[in-house]
């Protein structure tokens, strides 16, 4: 493993929670797989691409890059040592065969520089303690006018998990949880910071546009809920409280959810996101 400088995600990512998203990987991508054919296309992929999957936890994006580059090959990086091993394990049930996963900090990685033609990630750029850094440092491991493209949550307000958790205020001590600016998931909410960050880091052409897609977050309400209480933020809060302040929360979060079940059941969440693209500059003035 390369050097690590974001201990304190790192650590997190190699604890419980890291553990957690292994074990519900799919669960995972059910709520948030609506985004990957507008990241893929927003990379523009060739079949001989070689590709950077940044923050790619358990590997769904990294396999799916590889599969659009036959000739080519992708390369997942991640902070989270359970995630990867399910991310090997399931490329390797699938026969992938040209796409790698290591373990790393992508703010310190030692990239070949130039080794590739795109770097992508949904919901893994949210995280770095020094965002330029860490862009600028995969800016170097892209070639001159490679292109990188990811997905991060824009304002909480606009996210439907937010607004159910949000129905929870006055029984759970949630205090500023979804505040943006510093690491976590909505740092990169504000379109502008994205801009600056970029633009500090050495890109150009820097493209921010708004998706959204409905997240599948369980069968039914109590699912749903149990499932939302099982998040971080959710096992988090649910500790700070006594067991009837527990029984009241996922009553009411049951009761919020089941406005949001379809017919089949199902419960959707909408997502608001940031399609974001920004290309290496081709010429003298790439990062170096």
């Amino acid at each position: 493993m390369s050097e690590i400088v974001n201990t304190e995600q790192a650590q997190a990512w190699n604890g419980p929670e890291g553990a957690h998203w292994a074990r519900n990987q799919d669960r995972w991508n059910a709520v948030n797989e609506g985004f990957n054919e507008p990241l893929l296309d927003a990379a523009a992929l060739t079949e001989g691409h070689r590709t950077l999957d940044v923050g790619c936890g358990s590997g769904q994006t990294t396999r799916l890059a590889a599969r659009r580059a036959p000739r080519g090959s992708a390369l997942g990086l991640d902070l989270s040592d359970p995630m990867l091993a399910e991310a090997r394990s399931r490329a390797a049930r699938e026969g992938i065969g040209n796409v790698t996963f290591q373990q790393g900090d992508a703010q310190a990685y030692s990239f070949e520089p130039g080794a590739f033609d795109s770097a992508i990630s949904r919901y893994g750029v949210m995280f770095f303690s020094d965002p330029e850094a860490a862009f600028r440092n995969i800016g170097r491991a892209l070639r001159p006018g490679g292109r990188l493209a990811f997905v991060c949550p824009a304002e909480p307000s606009r996210n439907g998990w937010v607004a159910a958790m949000e129905a929870l205020r006055g029984i759970l001590p949630l205090g500023d949880f979804d505040a943006p600016g510093r690491p976590g998931m909505f740092s990169l909410a504000s379109a502008d910071r994205i801009r600056a960050v970029l633009a500090a880091a050495g890109f150009s052409c820097v493209a921010v546009d708004p998706v959204e897609a409905d997240g599948a977050w369980g069968h039914g309400a109590d699912d749903a809920a149990d499932f939302l209480l099982n998040t971080g933020p959710g096992r988090h809060f649910l500790g700070q409280v006594d067991t009837a302040a527990q029984v009241r929360a996922r009553r009411a979060l049951t009761d919020h959810l089941r406005g949001h079940e379809a017919a089949d059941g199902t419960v959707r969440l909408r997502s608001t996101s940031w399609l974001v693209t920004a290309d290496r500059p081709a010429g003298p003035t790439a990062a170096s």
